[in-house]
């Protein structure tokens, strides 16, 4: 059973976080505003992957003196899918 979400980060230039994860596994993830090529890279890099190994990989990660980054944003976005599941 597939599980989608729309998230809305807190904290970075990107302004929603689409996610769809199923089976555990991320099938999609799409950015709206941020710096575009980096975060199409970073979705074509979790597609496929355990949402568990996204999360340890990109949690915690800091954009500049920023407290938190894209990816760590993602990172809390599979955890809330996570809790609903």
């Amino acid at each position: 059973m597939a599980t989608t979400l729309q998230y809305c980060p807190q904290g970075t230039c990107s302004r929603l976080i689409e996610i769809k994860v199923e089976n555990g596994i991320v099938e999609e993830v799409n950015f709206t505003g941020g710096c575009h090529g980096n975060l199409q890279g970073i979705g074509a890099l979790v597609k496929g992957m355990k949402a568990e190994d996204v999360i340890k990989r990109l949690e915690g990660i800091r954009c500049g003196n920023k407290p938190t980054s894209c990816p760590d944003q993602l990172s809390k976005a599979l955890k809330q899918i996570n809790a609903m599941n």
